[in-house]
């Protein structure tokens, strides 16, 4: 029983980051059962899932970033414009999401203001700097 407790208590201090939106889930006592299974945040995320697009999404923002200058800025936009030019506006939220994947993946930061956020909580424009 008490081995059981410990478990418990270990995973409710665990976070883990959704595959498909990149925003932060943290540990509820409906998920125990299955803990170490759960890769997306919700429904919408695990039928999304990682699409040919968001890695193109992905390879754009990195590849745009290594263009620029070491503490250079790029905007969600840009990548999004180079995925596709003409529909780009609708990638603006998928671009968001990989901007998140590549923040938990430790390969850049999300930055509002010139300061570094937590991307599961950032509001409003962003930018996107390598770390």
């Amino acid at each position: 029983m008490a081995q059981r407790v410990e478990s418990v208590v270990s995973m409710a201090n665990e976070s883990k980051v959704c595959a498909s939106c990149g925003r932060t889930m943290s540990w509820r006592k409906g998920l125990a059962k299955n803990w170490h299974e759960v890769r997306y945040c919700s429904d919408a995320c695990r039928h999304r899932k990682i699409r040919p697009v968001d890695t193109a999404l992905e390879t754009a923002i990195l590849a745009l970033l290594q263009r620029r200058a070491g503490g250079a800025t790029i905007c969600p936009s840009e990548a999004a414009k180079e995925v596709d030019p003409d529909r780009w506006r609708e990638l603006m939220e998928p671009a968001r999401r990989a901007a998140r994947r590549l923040v938990a993946a430790e390969e850049v930061v999300i930055t509002q203001r010139g300061r570094a956020v937590d991307p599961s909580t950032a509001k409003g424009p962003i930018r996107i700097r390598r770390t």
